[in-house]
Protein backbone atom coordinates (compact mmCIF):
# COMPACT_ATOMS: atom_id res chain seq x y z
CA UNK A 1 0.00 0.00 0.00
CA UNK A 2 2.62 2.49 0.82
CA UNK A 3 4.80 1.90 -2.28
CA UNK A 4 1.45 2.39 -4.48
CA UNK A 5 0.65 5.55 -2.16
CA UNK A 6 4.07 7.03 -2.57
CA UNK A 7 4.09 6.64 -6.65
CA UNK A 8 0.46 8.22 -6.88
CA UNK A 9 1.67 11.59 -5.02
CA UNK A 10 4.97 11.73 -6.99
CA UNK A 11 4.02 11.84 -10.21
CA UNK A 12 4.01 14.98 -13.26
CA UNK A 13 0.24 15.57 -12.57
CA UNK A 14 -0.15 15.67 -8.85
CA UNK A 15 -2.04 18.51 -7.36
CA UNK A 16 -0.99 18.01 -3.95
CA UNK A 17 2.20 19.17 -2.42
CA UNK A 18 3.04 16.28 0.38
CA UNK A 19 4.91 19.44 2.69
CA UNK A 20 1.44 21.27 2.70
CA UNK A 21 -0.38 17.98 4.37
CA UNK A 22 -0.46 16.83 7.73
CA UNK A 23 -0.57 14.01 9.21
CA UNK A 24 -4.16 13.50 9.83
CA UNK A 25 -5.09 14.64 6.29
CA UNK A 26 -2.84 12.20 5.19
CA UNK A 27 -4.17 9.72 7.58
CA UNK A 28 -8.16 10.84 6.19
CA UNK A 29 -7.28 11.09 2.77
CA UNK A 30 -6.28 12.91 -0.27
CA UNK A 31 -6.37 14.77 -3.52
CA UNK A 32 -4.91 12.60 -6.48
CA UNK A 33 -5.11 13.49 -10.17
CA UNK A 34 -7.49 11.98 -12.56
CA UNK A 35 -4.65 10.03 -14.01
CA UNK A 36 -3.67 8.25 -10.08
CA UNK A 37 -7.13 7.65 -9.85
CA UNK A 38 -7.39 6.11 -12.95
CA UNK A 39 -4.60 3.87 -12.21
CA UNK A 40 -5.78 3.00 -8.52
CA UNK A 41 -9.12 2.02 -10.44
CA UNK A 42 -7.37 -0.27 -13.05
CA UNK A 43 -5.89 -2.10 -10.21
CA UNK A 44 -9.26 -3.48 -8.94
CA UNK A 45 -9.35 -5.46 -12.24
CA UNK A 46 -6.86 -8.36 -13.20
CA UNK A 47 -4.33 -7.71 -16.31
CA UNK A 48 -6.56 -9.95 -18.20
CA UNK A 49 -10.14 -8.40 -17.91
CA UNK A 50 -7.85 -5.04 -19.58
CA UNK A 51 -6.21 -6.88 -22.13
CA UNK A 52 -7.55 -5.39 -25.82
CA UNK A 53 -8.88 -7.66 -28.60
CA UNK A 54 -6.46 -7.84 -31.24
CA UNK A 55 -8.09 -10.71 -32.74
CA UNK A 56 -8.57 -8.72 -36.05
CA UNK A 57 -5.61 -6.86 -36.17
CA UNK A 58 -2.87 -6.55 -38.70
CA UNK A 59 0.21 -4.51 -36.93
CA UNK A 60 3.28 -5.19 -35.02
CA UNK A 61 2.49 -4.32 -31.58
CA UNK A 62 -0.76 -7.04 -32.18
CA UNK A 63 1.30 -9.50 -33.15
CA UNK A 64 3.83 -9.17 -30.44
CA UNK A 65 1.65 -8.80 -27.49
CA UNK A 66 0.89 -11.52 -25.48
CA UNK A 67 -1.67 -11.65 -22.48
CA UNK A 68 1.64 -12.27 -20.04
CA UNK A 69 3.59 -9.43 -21.52
CA UNK A 70 0.62 -7.12 -20.95
CA UNK A 71 0.09 -8.57 -17.01
CA UNK A 72 3.59 -7.45 -16.68
CA UNK A 73 3.66 -4.33 -18.26
CA UNK A 74 0.40 -2.89 -17.86
CA UNK A 75 1.05 -1.49 -14.00
CA UNK A 76 3.95 0.15 -15.05
CA UNK A 77 4.57 3.25 -15.48
CA UNK A 78 7.89 5.82 -16.44
CA UNK A 79 9.25 8.31 -14.50
CA UNK A 80 6.41 11.19 -16.43
CA UNK A 81 3.37 8.44 -15.88
CA UNK A 82 3.56 7.33 -19.38
CA UNK A 83 1.82 3.69 -19.16
CA UNK A 84 1.87 0.69 -21.41
CA UNK A 85 -1.63 1.17 -22.44
CA UNK A 86 -1.12 4.76 -23.77
CA UNK A 87 1.63 3.18 -25.77
CA UNK A 88 -0.21 0.73 -27.61
CA UNK A 89 -3.76 3.26 -28.02
CA UNK A 90 -3.05 3.89 -31.69
CA UNK A 91 -2.73 0.20 -32.56
CA UNK A 92 -5.71 -0.77 -30.83
CA UNK A 93 -7.40 2.13 -32.11
CA UNK A 94 -6.37 1.03 -35.61
CA UNK A 95 -6.74 -2.35 -36.97
CA UNK A 96 -4.21 -1.66 -39.99
CA UNK A 97 -3.60 0.04 -43.27
CA UNK A 98 -4.27 -0.97 -46.50
CA UNK A 99 -0.39 -0.26 -47.80
CA UNK A 100 1.73 -1.37 -45.34
CA UNK A 101 1.64 -3.27 -42.19
CA UNK A 102 1.92 -0.10 -39.27
CA UNK A 103 3.91 -0.50 -35.85
CA UNK A 104 0.66 0.31 -33.91
CA UNK A 105 2.09 1.96 -30.78
CA UNK A 106 4.47 4.82 -29.86
CA UNK A 107 6.85 5.71 -27.50
CA UNK A 108 5.51 8.89 -25.06
CA UNK A 109 9.30 9.51 -23.62
CA UNK A 110 12.96 8.03 -23.61
CA UNK A 111 12.48 5.90 -20.72
CA UNK A 112 9.47 4.24 -22.37
CA UNK A 113 11.36 2.07 -24.89
CA UNK A 114 13.59 0.48 -21.39
CA UNK A 115 10.46 0.39 -18.95
CA UNK A 116 8.17 -1.42 -21.67
CA UNK A 117 11.04 -2.97 -23.87
CA UNK A 118 9.29 -6.35 -23.23
CA UNK A 119 7.14 -5.16 -25.84
CA UNK A 120 9.00 -2.80 -27.88
CA UNK A 121 11.90 -4.80 -28.29
CA UNK A 122 9.97 -7.33 -30.20
CA UNK A 123 7.65 -4.76 -32.61
CA UNK A 124 11.42 -3.35 -33.44
CA UNK A 125 12.38 -6.84 -34.38
CA UNK A 126 9.70 -6.71 -36.61
CA UNK A 127 9.88 -3.48 -37.78
CA UNK A 128 13.49 -3.05 -38.68
CA UNK A 129 13.87 -6.96 -40.24
CA UNK A 130 15.36 -8.59 -37.52
CA UNK A 131 17.68 -5.92 -35.83
CA UNK A 132 17.55 -7.17 -32.19
CA UNK A 133 17.99 -4.33 -29.95
CA UNK A 134 19.01 -6.87 -27.00
CA UNK A 135 22.15 -7.91 -28.95
CA UNK A 136 22.85 -5.46 -31.12
CA UNK A 137 24.51 -2.27 -31.85
CA UNK A 138 23.10 0.62 -34.22
CA UNK A 139 26.09 2.92 -36.01
CA UNK A 140 25.97 6.65 -36.57
CA UNK A 141 27.83 8.46 -39.26
CA UNK A 142 27.43 11.79 -40.88
CA UNK A 143 30.63 12.24 -42.62
CA UNK A 144 29.11 12.56 -46.11
CA UNK A 145 32.55 13.04 -47.55
CA UNK A 146 31.91 9.12 -47.75
CA UNK A 147 29.47 9.22 -50.47
CA UNK A 148 30.07 8.24 -53.88
CA UNK A 149 28.46 8.85 -57.55
CA UNK A 150 25.86 10.95 -55.57
CA UNK A 151 24.78 13.25 -59.00
CA UNK A 152 21.72 11.57 -60.69
CA UNK A 153 20.45 11.88 -64.60
CA UNK A 154 18.34 14.46 -64.26
CA UNK A 155 16.29 13.69 -67.78
CA UNK A 156 14.70 10.97 -64.48
CA UNK A 157 15.53 11.99 -61.20
CA UNK A 158 13.16 15.66 -60.38
CA UNK A 159 14.07 16.51 -56.83
CA UNK A 160 16.08 14.76 -53.88
CA UNK A 161 15.60 14.66 -50.62
CA UNK A 162 16.84 13.50 -47.10
CA UNK A 163 14.67 13.77 -43.57
CA UNK A 164 15.15 12.62 -40.07
CA UNK A 165 14.34 13.58 -36.79
CA UNK A 166 15.62 14.22 -33.58
CA UNK A 167 14.35 14.37 -30.00
CA UNK A 168 15.26 16.83 -26.98
CA UNK A 169 16.35 14.81 -23.87
CA UNK A 170 14.65 15.45 -20.78
CA UNK A 171 11.33 16.34 -22.34
CA UNK A 172 8.18 13.89 -22.82
CA UNK A 173 7.90 13.01 -26.90
CA UNK A 174 4.55 14.75 -28.12
CA UNK A 175 2.14 11.97 -27.74
CA UNK A 176 2.72 12.23 -23.94
CA UNK A 177 4.06 15.97 -23.35
CA UNK A 178 1.97 18.64 -21.72
CA UNK A 179 1.68 22.38 -23.27
CA UNK A 180 4.67 23.71 -21.43
CA UNK A 181 7.23 21.16 -22.38
CA UNK A 182 5.83 21.51 -26.12
CA UNK A 183 6.59 25.13 -25.51
CA UNK A 184 9.55 24.67 -24.11
CA UNK A 185 10.52 22.16 -27.17
CA UNK A 186 10.36 25.20 -29.39
CA UNK A 187 11.76 27.71 -27.33
CA UNK A 188 15.04 25.31 -26.93
CA UNK A 189 14.97 24.53 -31.01
CA UNK A 190 14.36 28.04 -32.06
CA UNK A 191 17.07 29.66 -29.81
CA UNK A 192 19.38 27.29 -31.50
CA UNK A 193 17.91 27.76 -35.40
CA UNK A 194 18.95 31.18 -34.84
CA UNK A 195 22.29 30.81 -34.31
CA UNK A 196 23.13 28.98 -37.77
CA UNK A 197 25.00 31.16 -40.14
CA UNK A 198 25.95 31.24 -43.54
CA UNK A 199 23.77 29.25 -46.04
CA UNK A 200 21.82 27.92 -42.91
CA UNK A 201 20.83 30.97 -41.40
CA UNK A 202 17.36 31.64 -41.74
CA UNK A 203 13.62 32.23 -40.04
CA UNK A 204 11.20 30.82 -37.91
CA UNK A 205 7.28 30.88 -38.46
CA UNK A 206 5.30 29.94 -35.99
CA UNK A 207 1.81 28.29 -37.15
CA UNK A 208 -0.17 30.14 -34.23
CA UNK A 209 1.12 33.96 -35.58
CA UNK A 210 1.98 33.58 -39.39
CA UNK A 211 -0.25 35.54 -41.65
CA UNK A 212 -2.28 34.39 -44.60
CA UNK A 213 0.16 35.54 -47.31
CA UNK A 214 2.93 33.73 -45.47
CA UNK A 215 1.32 30.85 -44.94
CA UNK A 216 0.30 30.42 -48.63
CA UNK A 217 3.75 30.73 -49.40
CA UNK A 218 4.80 28.14 -47.44
CA UNK A 219 1.82 25.67 -48.83
CA UNK A 220 3.10 26.84 -52.41
CA UNK A 221 6.67 25.40 -51.13
CA UNK A 222 5.21 22.06 -50.24
CA UNK A 223 6.76 23.24 -46.74
CA UNK A 224 3.55 23.77 -44.54
CA UNK A 225 2.56 20.19 -42.23
CA UNK A 226 -1.08 20.91 -40.94
CA UNK A 227 -3.16 19.75 -38.50
CA UNK A 228 -2.48 15.98 -38.14
CA UNK A 229 -6.00 14.50 -39.39
CA UNK A 230 -4.53 10.81 -39.63
CA UNK A 231 -5.97 8.06 -36.69
CA UNK A 232 -2.36 6.78 -36.44
CA UNK A 233 -1.47 10.31 -35.45
CA UNK A 234 -4.76 11.37 -33.54
CA UNK A 235 -5.50 8.35 -31.54
CA UNK A 236 -1.12 8.41 -30.14
CA UNK A 237 -2.19 11.98 -29.32
CA UNK A 238 -0.12 14.23 -31.11
CA UNK A 239 -2.80 16.70 -32.51
CA UNK A 240 -3.59 18.05 -28.81
CA UNK A 241 -3.75 21.83 -28.78
CA UNK A 242 -2.99 22.69 -31.87
CA UNK A 243 -1.24 24.42 -33.04
CA UNK A 244 0.10 25.62 -30.06
CA UNK A 245 4.30 25.40 -30.29
CA UNK A 246 4.02 24.24 -33.48
CA UNK A 247 5.97 25.92 -36.41
CA UNK A 248 8.34 25.36 -39.79
CA UNK A 249 12.18 27.12 -39.95
CA UNK A 250 13.43 27.57 -42.90
CA UNK A 251 17.31 28.81 -44.70
CA UNK A 252 17.14 31.57 -47.03
CA UNK A 253 17.65 29.28 -50.17
CA UNK A 254 14.87 27.42 -48.74
CA UNK A 255 16.79 24.03 -48.87
CA UNK A 256 17.36 23.54 -45.03
CA UNK A 257 14.19 22.86 -43.04
CA UNK A 258 12.82 22.19 -39.55
CA UNK A 259 9.58 21.19 -38.52
CA UNK A 260 8.85 21.79 -34.76
CA UNK A 261 6.58 19.63 -32.68
CA UNK A 262 4.81 17.53 -35.35
CA UNK A 263 5.25 14.15 -34.95
CA UNK A 264 8.44 14.90 -33.46
CA UNK A 265 10.46 17.19 -31.17
CA UNK A 266 11.93 18.30 -34.35
CA UNK A 267 12.21 16.87 -37.98
CA UNK A 268 15.18 17.99 -40.26
CA UNK A 269 15.06 18.07 -43.58
CA UNK A 270 17.51 19.02 -46.62
CA UNK A 271 16.23 18.77 -49.83
CA UNK A 272 16.53 20.87 -53.60
CA UNK A 273 15.44 20.14 -57.04
CA UNK A 274 17.70 17.82 -59.51
CA UNK A 275 19.74 15.20 -58.96
CA UNK A 276 22.53 16.43 -56.85
CA UNK A 277 22.01 14.29 -53.52
CA UNK A 278 25.58 14.63 -52.53
CA UNK A 279 24.99 17.87 -51.85
CA UNK A 280 21.92 17.65 -50.06
CA UNK A 281 23.20 14.82 -47.58
CA UNK A 282 26.62 17.21 -46.93
CA UNK A 283 23.96 19.99 -46.20
CA UNK A 284 22.04 17.66 -44.11
CA UNK A 285 25.13 16.69 -42.12
CA UNK A 286 26.53 19.73 -41.64
CA UNK A 287 22.92 21.16 -40.27
CA UNK A 288 22.18 18.44 -38.26
CA UNK A 289 25.84 18.57 -36.40
CA UNK A 290 25.37 22.80 -36.28
CA UNK A 291 22.22 22.74 -35.02
CA UNK A 292 23.37 19.93 -32.84
CA UNK A 293 26.34 21.91 -31.38
CA UNK A 294 24.06 24.93 -30.91
CA UNK A 295 21.23 22.78 -28.77
CA UNK A 296 24.25 21.35 -26.86
CA UNK A 297 25.81 25.32 -25.86
CA UNK A 298 22.96 25.59 -23.96
CA UNK A 299 22.72 22.94 -21.67
CA UNK A 300 20.32 20.38 -24.01
CA UNK A 301 21.00 17.40 -25.85
CA UNK A 302 19.60 14.65 -28.10
CA UNK A 303 18.00 11.43 -27.16
CA UNK A 304 20.79 8.57 -28.58
CA UNK A 305 21.82 5.40 -27.15
CA UNK A 306 23.67 3.13 -28.67
CA UNK A 307 21.26 0.19 -28.84
CA UNK A 308 18.94 2.47 -30.67
CA UNK A 309 20.47 5.08 -32.15
CA UNK A 310 18.39 8.47 -32.33
CA UNK A 311 15.27 7.79 -30.30
CA UNK A 312 11.87 9.02 -31.82
CA UNK A 313 8.52 8.94 -30.99
CA UNK A 314 7.59 5.84 -33.37
CA UNK A 315 9.43 2.84 -33.38
CA UNK A 316 9.94 3.07 -37.10
CA UNK A 317 12.07 5.32 -36.86
CA UNK A 318 14.50 4.80 -34.46
CA UNK A 319 18.21 4.42 -35.48
CA UNK A 320 18.67 7.34 -38.31
CA UNK A 321 15.06 8.48 -38.46
CA UNK A 322 16.67 8.94 -41.80
CA UNK A 323 14.50 8.82 -45.52
CA UNK A 324 16.34 10.10 -48.36
CA UNK A 325 14.76 9.85 -51.54
CA UNK A 326 14.12 11.39 -54.86
CA UNK A 327 11.30 11.88 -57.46
CA UNK A 328 11.47 9.93 -60.19
CA UNK A 329 10.08 9.42 -63.45
CA UNK A 330 9.86 5.58 -64.34
CA UNK A 331 7.19 4.88 -67.26
CA UNK A 332 8.37 1.86 -68.44
CA UNK A 333 9.97 0.16 -65.40
CA UNK A 334 6.75 0.49 -62.77
CA UNK A 335 4.65 -1.45 -65.48
CA UNK A 336 6.93 -4.38 -65.22
CA UNK A 337 6.05 -6.99 -63.27
CA UNK A 338 9.56 -6.73 -61.63
CA UNK A 339 9.42 -3.90 -60.12
CA UNK A 340 8.22 -4.68 -57.28
CA UNK A 341 10.92 -7.65 -56.71
CA UNK A 342 13.94 -5.03 -57.64
CA UNK A 343 12.70 -2.58 -55.31
CA UNK A 344 12.61 -4.97 -52.85
CA UNK A 345 16.07 -6.43 -53.03
CA UNK A 346 17.19 -2.86 -53.35
CA UNK A 347 15.69 -2.41 -49.84
CA UNK A 348 13.79 0.30 -51.43
CA UNK A 349 10.41 1.67 -51.07
CA UNK A 350 8.14 3.36 -53.40
CA UNK A 351 5.04 5.74 -52.44
CA UNK A 352 3.07 8.50 -54.73
CA UNK A 353 4.79 12.15 -54.61
CA UNK A 354 2.22 12.76 -52.45
CA UNK A 355 3.23 10.53 -49.80
CA UNK A 356 2.27 7.11 -48.16
CA UNK A 357 -1.26 7.31 -48.99
CA UNK A 358 -1.04 8.91 -52.55
CA UNK A 359 -1.31 7.47 -56.13
CA UNK A 360 1.84 8.34 -58.14
CA UNK A 361 1.30 11.07 -60.91
CA UNK A 362 2.76 10.70 -64.60
CA UNK A 363 4.35 7.79 -63.57
CA UNK A 364 6.74 9.62 -60.95
CA UNK A 365 7.39 7.88 -57.65
CA UNK A 366 9.20 9.01 -54.30
CA UNK A 367 11.62 6.26 -54.23
CA UNK A 368 13.98 5.91 -50.71
CA UNK A 369 15.39 3.30 -48.43
CA UNK A 370 13.02 0.56 -46.53
CA UNK A 371 15.56 0.48 -43.62
CA UNK A 372 16.14 3.50 -40.50
CA UNK A 373 17.70 0.76 -37.89
CA UNK A 374 21.45 -0.80 -38.55
CA UNK A 375 22.43 0.88 -41.17
CA UNK A 376 24.49 4.44 -40.78
CA UNK A 377 23.33 7.21 -42.33
CA UNK A 378 26.13 7.44 -44.96
CA UNK A 379 25.79 3.71 -45.19
CA UNK A 380 21.57 4.33 -46.27
CA UNK A 381 22.51 7.36 -48.61
CA UNK A 382 24.61 5.22 -51.03
CA UNK A 383 22.19 2.49 -51.03
CA UNK A 384 19.42 4.78 -52.29
CA UNK A 385 21.93 6.32 -54.57
CA UNK A 386 23.24 2.78 -55.93
CA UNK A 387 19.33 1.48 -56.27
CA UNK A 388 18.57 4.63 -57.96
CA UNK A 389 20.91 4.52 -60.27
CA UNK A 390 19.80 0.59 -61.15
CA UNK A 391 16.66 1.66 -61.28
CA UNK A 392 17.42 4.68 -63.95
CA UNK A 393 19.72 2.06 -65.96
CA UNK A 394 17.00 -0.24 -65.83
CA UNK A 395 14.58 2.43 -67.57
CA UNK A 396 16.78 3.25 -70.25
CA UNK A 397 17.52 -0.25 -70.88
CA UNK A 398 13.58 -0.58 -71.60
CA UNK A 399 13.47 2.09 -73.73
CA UNK A 400 15.44 0.53 -75.87
CA UNK A 401 13.91 -2.95 -75.70
CA UNK A 402 16.52 -4.45 -73.81
CA UNK A 403 16.02 -6.61 -70.68
CA UNK A 404 16.82 -6.31 -67.03
CA UNK A 405 17.55 -8.39 -64.39
CA UNK A 406 16.27 -8.66 -60.88
CA UNK A 407 19.79 -7.88 -58.32
CA UNK A 408 20.73 -9.89 -55.91
CA UNK A 409 19.31 -9.00 -52.29
CA UNK A 410 20.65 -6.72 -50.13
CA UNK A 411 21.41 -7.44 -46.69
CA UNK A 412 19.66 -5.15 -43.91
CA UNK A 413 22.59 -5.15 -41.97
CA UNK A 414 25.80 -6.65 -40.81
CA UNK A 415 25.12 -9.05 -38.47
Amino acid sequence: MASSFTRMLSGRNTAVLLASLGAGTLATGYAMSDSAVAEERRKLYPPSADFPDLRKHNNCMASALTPAIYARLRDKATPSNWTLDQCIQTGVDNPGHPFIKTVGMVAGDEESYEVFADIFDPVIKDRHNGYDPKTMKHPTDLDSSKITSGFFDERYVLSSRVRTGRSIRGLSLPPACSRSERREVERVAVQALSGLKGDLAGRYYSLSDMTEQEQQQLIDDHFLFDKPVSPLLTCAGMARDWPDARGIWHNNEKTFLIWINEEDHTRVISMEKGGNMKRVFERFCRGLKEVERLIQERGWEFMWNERLGYILTCPSNLGTGLRAGVHVRLPKLSKDPRFGKILENLRLQKRGTGGVDTAAVGDTFDISNLDRLGKSEVELVQLVIDGVNFLIDCEKKLEKGQDIKIPAPIAQFKK
